[in-house]
């Protein structure tokens, strides 16, 4: 069966390298290195944010 016209035949251990380097550096771009305005990553402003959108602070008791 001949492959559909517009497309081309790639190795698939190729393509499984291109891809996984292009989401590696998707990664590390987004997610692992600090973000050099606040030194947070992203994950910590999230916890951080929803900390301050449900009201929790030092100051106050603990809550379940």
């Amino acid at each position: 069966m001949a492959p559909p016209p517009g497309t081309t035949q790639v190795s698939i251990s190729d393509e499984m390298r291109r891809s996984y380097l292009d989401y590696a550096m998707s990664v590390i771009v987004s997610r692992a290195i600090p973000d050099l305005r606040d030194g947070l990553k992203a994950v910590h402003r999230r916890i951080l944010y929803a900390m301050h959108e449900t009201n929790n602070s030092h100051d106050k008791p603990y809550r379940k």
